[in-house]
């Protein structure tokens, strides 16, 4: 342990103690989650816990919600000693979690999830408008201003952490854990949401907040506990310089944090011409050649996301064309593209990138499978070793490639995804939000790939809500509003300032009109 992070660790300038964990050991067969994790949470303070993918962060905070219980350790909540079996003990003790991955019912309507498991009731019936002007009241909160009757599976991922957060805010929590909470969201919903965390702390509520957003805990954030493989490396100022906050966390500095090299781009790869999808994009005409890596920018809503499914044929265009190496590329058929050399990692790897269910070394081989099956005849040792060579290759944290991919944590879910395209070598990656929810050291890692594929000749055709990463990683930047192409920069043209322009401007118009 770093003696310096050791002997900073200052004193919260909040109120009273609400919460304190002492050596929280967490085991799971063939792997220490957590090794001994202690901080102290007070009234009217934001804490900050960081650290790398697979840390730890999100098996301790599952300790504090009650969904495992620590092998060794204690918990106190205002001093005293307290046992957390279940999610309801933890409520009772007005403690509220907003974990990564959602637990919201997608059957049921907004208002039944904001208040699952305790609706008002009268005379023993469920009060629906009660409940429904409870839930809007919470919804108001969050600045999400939908019909609590909506069905949750209508939202879009952003809409859906945002009724998280109002469900967990209902439950009127002394105590408020936040697990990645703005991964999903917009500037806008960011703001919204740090300013509401602002008057939760200066009404005396504490927060544990987790975060990949070194920016975000500048802002918010009064200390910073950093965990390191299941370990507790020290507890620092929110302050604290950022490079400092990544060497503690991480092990080591790192010299850039868009690491791209450039180079000159060689033949055209990818041709995209007059592509449209009604309500989607329209009329989009781009090119990805060798060695170049184009960031697709714009405001969410853009249609970027639909523009990269229908690229690979998940989505239907009815117009325009895509060729790949100077041939078309049969239209709606993903089997198609990818034997042709195109790959996505999607925006969604839940949802949409992994079999949760499956295995590591099942979900690497999902694209590849085909390459490894003769006679109908499955090779599986040699999936398997492509599979273990993947794991090295990419960094991959995982007990073993037989381990279910859903105890994974998302960074190295998200290495499993690309894993699993890189093993079909694609001509062309398109990567959606390929960082989202990734820490520093692992965004770094995933930039090192990029650069790999373009040194090697490849194609990136890159959508990020991330403007530094689009400005750091792109060779050229085009910009997208309402579904339209509306600009395009050099990466020595580009700023943040040069790219929203066009995308504002272009929001203006369309309004204006």
């Amino acid at each position: 342990m770093n003696t310096t992070a050791r002997d900073s660790m200052p004193e919260s300038r909040s109120g009273k103690e609400l919460l304190r964990v002492d050596g929280l050991v967490k085991r799971f067969p063939g792997v220490t989650a957590l090794g001994g994790v202690s901080f102290r949470l007070h009234a009217g303070e934001v804490h900050v816990l960081l650290g790398e993918n697979g840390a730890g962060k999100s098996t301790l905070i599952k300790c504090l919600a009650g969904v495992y219980q620590p092998d060794e350790g204690q918990v106190f909540v205002d001093g005293r000693p307290v046992t957390l079996s279940t999610t309801r003990d933890a409520e009772e003790l007005g403690i509220a979690t907003i974990h990564q991955e959602f637990n919201l019912i997608p059957e049921l309507s907004v208002a039944e999830n904001v208040l699952l498991g305790r609706p008002p009731r009268r005379l023993g019936i469920v009060d629906r408008q009660a409940m429904y002007d409870q839930a809007s009241a919470a919804l108001e909160r969050v600045g999400l201003r939908i019909d609590p009757r909506t069905p949750v599976r209508t939202l879009g991922v952003a809409r859906q952490q945002l009724v998280e957060i109002a469900k967990a805010l209902s439950l009127n929590a002394r105590i408020l854990i936040l697990d990645e909470p703005t991964a999903t969201l917009t500037d806008d919903e960011v703001d919204r949401l740090l300013n509401l965390m602002v008057e939760l702390r200066s009404s005396g509520v504490g927060l544990v907040f987790i975060s990949h957003h070194l920016e975000e805990i500048r802002r918010i954030g009064d200390r910073v506990t950093i965990l390191r493989d299941g370990v507790g490396v020290g507890t620092v100022s929110a302050t604290t310089p950022s490079d400092e906050l990544v060497r503690l966390m991480v092990g080591r500095a790192i010299a850039s944090q868009y690491p791209r090299v450039r180079t000159a781009p060689g033949k055209e790869l990818l041709r995209v011409d007059g592509l449209s999808s009604p309500g989607s994009f329209e009329d989009i005409t781009l090119s990805v050649r060798a060695g170049e890596v184009v960031g697709l920018a714009g405001l969410v809503g853009a249609g970027r996301t639909e523009l990269l499914r229908a690229i690979l044929g998940a989505d239907r265009y009815t117009t325009g064309s895509v060729c790949l190496r100077g041939k078309p590329v049969r239209r709606h058929d993903v089997r198609a593209s990818i034997h042709a050399g195109l790959g996505l990692v999607p925006e969604d790897r839940k949802a949409q990138g992994l079999v949760l269910g499956a295995s590591v070394a099942e979900n690497l081989s999902l694209v590849s499978l085909r390459a490894a099956t003769r006679l109908g005849i499955v090779d599986r040792a040699r999936l398997e070793r492509g599979a273990r060579r993947a794991v090295a290759d990419l960094g991959i944290r995982t007990p073993s490639i037989r381990s279910i991919v859903k105890n994974l944590s998302g960074g190295n879910q998200q290495k499993v995804v690309m894993g699993k395209w890189l093993s079909a070598d694609p001509a062309v990656l398109l990567l959606d939000e390929p960082t989202r929810g990734v820490d520093v050291g692992a965004k770094v890692e995933i930039y090192q790939l990029i650069n790999e594929l373009t040194a090697s000749g490849r194609g990136v055709l890159l959508v990020s809500s991330d403007l530094p990463e689009v400005l750091g990683m792109s060779d050229r930047i085009l910009v997208m509003a309402h579904g339209r192409l509306v600009g395009e920069l050099t990466h020595t043209e580009a700023t943040q300032d040069a790219v929203m322009a066009l995308a504002v401007k272009e929001v203006e118009s369309s309004r204006a009109h």
